[in-house]
């Protein structure tokens, strides 16, 4: 994998916290037949997912994804794999093998979670911080990323075209796309609502709303160590970790449910399962 680290724009990290993510290089792959409407440059979910999709299909080929077999595989399905369906957008998850402690959510509804996410999460948490990333599809930030990108980089030219719509995007345009996926951020307002989009998902669903708080200050934590650098870098456009930890105290409060979160057991390996023997008596 290589080492130049990743905020995927559209296809965001907000959790992320490591110096080596996964890395996009899409070099000269076309896209396709994605179109965009000239007149009030329209640009549908379906737009944004299209674009999403290569990019998540290229990441899973140069990643070493969990398998179905695989304990953190089971594990991701066991804790979210029920919640697929959204307005506009079926989830899928796939986990990375990699000590990145990092997640993200695209466009088209791909979930990614680092195993390296899982090692200090616990369920609950992993669910709060998922949660936060299928906010941001769900709340149209994904599309809006990505159509901000598209328009500044690619077929600039051409807005002048009396047409509808515009030839396919090139390889050279597609390129521009990629490299201003990586540079993209949400705005603070967006992440504001990503984290409330967590909290009433996990309130709506039977979850311990607490652990979102508590996904916070595991982030504040980290922040404090070696990679703080790093992390301050990254979390530049959010507010801070202890601040968002705050909130969502604040919200649990509010509703009546705060009692101070307690970690669960993480557990990222296969249930073992007990075999009972059968005893046999000899025939006289």
């Amino acid at each position: 994998m290589n080492t130049k680290s990743i905020l995927l724009g559209a296809l965001v990290v907000l959790f992320g916290v490591s110096t080596t993510h996964a890395q996009i290089n899409l070099g000269e792959r076309a896209l396709g037949a994605v179109q965009k409407g000239m007149t009030g440059f329209t640009f549908s979910d379906a737009d944004a997912a299209a674009l999403s999709k290569p990019a998540v299909d290229k990441m899973d080929a140069e990643n070493k994804v969990a398998g179905p077999t695989d304990p953190y595989a089971i594990r991701l399905a066991r804790v979210f794999g029920k919640h697929t369906k959204g307005e506009f957008y079926t989830l899928n998850y796939k986990v990375y093998l990699t000590k990145d402690i990092n997640a993200f959510a695209t466009a088209d509804g791909s979930v990614r979670v680092f195993s390296g996410l899982m090692d200090v999460m616990d369920d609950n948490e992993l669910i709060a911080v998922i949660g936060h990333e299928i906010g941001h599809v769900n709340n149209h930030d994904s599309r809006d990323a990505m159509k901000a990108i598209y328009q500044k980089e690619a077929l600039i030219d051409a807005a002048a075209s009396q047409s509808n719509k515009v030839a396919a995007i090139t390889d050279s345009q597609l390129a521009k796309i990629g490299s201003a996926m990586i540079d993209s951020k949400h705005s603070r307002k967006q992440e504001a609502e990503a984290d409330l989009f967590a909290y009433d998902f996990m309130k709506k669903n039977g979850y311990n709303v607490n652990a979102e708080e508590s996904a916070f200050r595991i982030l504040a934590k980290m922040s404090g160590g070696a990679q703080s650098s790093f992390i301050d870098q990254m979390m530049s456009s959010h507010p801070d970790s202890n601040q968002r930890a705050d909130d969502a105290k604040a919200r649990a409060e509010k509703d009546g449910l705060y009692k101070p979160y307690v970690q669960q057991k993480i557990v990222n390996t296969v249930p073992v399962k007990k075999t009972t023997t059968k005893k046999t008596t000899k025939k006289k």
